[in-house]
């Protein structure tokens, strides 16, 4: 049976109780903290910075899953890494030199994403797949929470699937835009091994976190 990871944002999660709001995800089995952080000019919103995720570092020993909406984002990369960071994923969008900011997280050690918009094609990380340990797939454009999940994106998940199956590489591909318990076992069979969901949990069955986390790992 598949394993499915689950790795709730954070921006869905009430701002003034973050830090009881994470306790809650780890206490109903969430296997990583998704952190958004956005800069209202690579997309057109406002979210936390490194002082806030390192307060928030010691609520929880789960793995921080930070995405960077960030433009120019390498020079903050260290940043982010020494406020508590686990997984720190960029865009190629957002730097200048994409294989600079992958090897830039390397010597940091912490594991290494990449996110690919709805209009990004798989080819711009086709050469670094084998540096790479995670491959973030957005089924919304970034910047609001809330959006409705694009399907025309799971031909992606499947492709970026066929290539890892076929050259025999392990990085793991994570699927963040509406998801929610009607379309999240598509983008699975189709090759997703990790699912961000922020109004899903937070929401759905009366805001029951363990339950709305237990049905999203159902395959």
């Amino acid at each position: 049976m598949k394993k499915i990871k689950i790795s709730p944002s954070i921006l869905s999660a009430d701002f003034s109780q973050l830090g009881n709001e994470i306790k809650k995800l780890e206490e109903g089995g969430a296997d990583l903290i998704h952190v958004d952080v956005m800069d209202g000019h690579f997309v057109p919103n406002l979210t936390i910075g490194p002082p806030v995720i390192k307060a928030l570092r010691k609520y929880t020993k789960i793995p921080f899953d930070v995405h960077l909406m960030i433009a120019p984002v390498h020079k903050y990369i260290k940043d982010y890494a020494e406020a508590g960071a686990d997984i720190i994923t960029v865009h190629p969008e957002a730097t200048e030199n994409l294989l600079e900011s992958i090897n830039h997280i390397k010597k940091l050690n912490k594991k290494v994403g990449v996110s690919l918009n709805p209009d990004t094609k798989i080819d711009v990380v086709l050469d670094y797949l084998d540096r790479i340990d995670l491959i973030l797939i957005m089924s919304v454009y970034p910047g609001f929470g809330g959006q409705k999940f694009m399907p025309e994106v799971v031909k992606k998940i499947e492709g970026l699937n066929q290539i890892k199956i076929n050259k025999k590489l392990n990085f793991d591909i994570e699927v963040d835009g509406g998801i929610n318990f009607s379309n999240y076992k598509i983008v699975v069979d189709a090759g997703a091994n990790i699912l961000v969901s922020g109004t899903t949990i937070f929401k759905e069955n009366n805001g029951d976190i363990k339950k709305n986390i237990s049905t999203l790992k159902l395959v």
